[in-house]
């Protein structure tokens, strides 16, 4: 009997690659991969990262705010066995220090930008001196070029077996007392999550995803992952700053046909002047999602007055667990103040 596992997120890129080669699968607002390109890119970083010594289940931080890299990087933290441990880019260097410290990683890779948050963890020595990965600018003395590496990584897919109960990421969450807790997250349950949004959400290879929330988060790594798992593309909405009338009008430009946003988000896109609103064609968007904290009635009838033709789902979870609870698009005016049911494939 021929068994198989389930395709982990580099596999699953992989496969795209060889579906649709020439399709484009990941993006942010200026640039872009093909699913043979991102493929190509994320073997030749798994392997550069294997050709540095690190080994199956060994931790990989990730410092950087939202850009491109984050979509090779999770493909080949997956493709090499490794566990990746993003690190929110609002936390201060004593903060991100602690994660570092407490993930036991031996790698990182950072982004320009945000070099300042880890200069105790180089004074230390927490990482070995070889294991610092810039990119982003002019790599600085003691680092490792992430485009050098990437250059002289072998395009070929790394021989490391790996199984769906293997952890994929060490998600650090503040939800709870004392300093942030490290929630493991396992290759295959992120992709029995995204299989699960598949169906009860309707997604298909014809969606183009916009991922606003930062890469470091677990909303973003779902998404990532849904669209991936389908064939879709999605596009990392890479400003630093939130700016509602530039998100909105992306939206519109590339004709995107989902986002998923907190209350606050969509608060200030409606309040947006009329003007602005009226001039923007938003039918391409056909599914809204609005999540991590409690949606006023308000402003979920003036989402569906304005996006007319999106479907508008409220989703409620943990890192630890994903999505939990779930009101679908058919629920919202009947039962406006509840936080839905339980999602497909969960428990009661």
């Amino acid at each position: 009997m021929i068994q198989r596992q389930l395709l982990h997120f580099g596999e699953i890129v992989a496969m795209n690659a060889y579906l649709s080669p020439d399709k484009v699968g990941a993006r942010d607002l200026t640039r872009s991969l093909t699913f043979r390109r991102w493929n190509d890119r994320s073997c030749k970083l798994a392997n550069a990262l294997v050709g540095l010594g690190l080994q199956k289940g060994d931790r990989i931080a990730v410092l950087a705010y939202n850009c491109l890299e984050w979509m090779e990087i999770y493909a080949a933290v997956a493709k090499a066995g490794l566990v990746v441990v993003p690190i929110n880019f609002r936390l201060i260097g004593s903060e991100a220090r602690y994660i570092v410290e407490n993930s036991e990683a031996k790698a990182i890779i950072i982004q320009d930008d945000l070099l300042d948050r880890i200069e105790t963890i180089r004074a230390e020595r927490l990482i070995s001196g070889d294991k610092y990965i810039h990119f982003g600018g002019r790599t600085p003395p003691g680092y490792r070029s992430y485009e050098d590496l990437i250059a002289a990584g072998a395009r070929s897919e790394p021989s490391i077996e790996t199984g769906p109960n293997d952890p994929f990421a060490l998600l650090y969450t503040s939800g709870t007392t004392g300093k942030p807790k490290g929630a493991i997250r396992t290759g295959g349950s992120l992709v029995l999550l995204a299989y699960l949004a598949q169906v009860d959400w309707g997604f298909s290879r014809n969606d183009l995803g916009l991922l606003v929330m930062p890469m470091c988060h677990a909303n973003s790594l779902f998404f990532a992952h849904i669209f991936a798992a389908c064939g879709a593309a999605s596009c990392i909405y890479d400003r630093k700053s939130f700016e509602p009338e530039h998100l909105l009008r992306t939206l519109a430009s590339d004709k995107f046909t989902f986002t998923s946003l907190v209350p606050t988000h969509y608060i200030m896109m409606l309040g947006l002047p009329e003007s602005v609103k009226r001039e923007l064609n938003v039918e391409s968007v056909t599914k809204l999602l609005i999540s991590s904290a409690p949606a006023r009635q308000d402003t979920k009838l003036a989402l569906m007055e304005y996006f007319r033709r999106s479907q508008l789902y409220e989703a409620y979870g943990s890192t630890e667990a994903g999505w939990v609870t779930l009101l679908r698009p058919e629920e919202q005016l009947t039962k406006l103040g509840s936080i839905g049911r339980e999602c497909l494939g969960s428990g009661r």
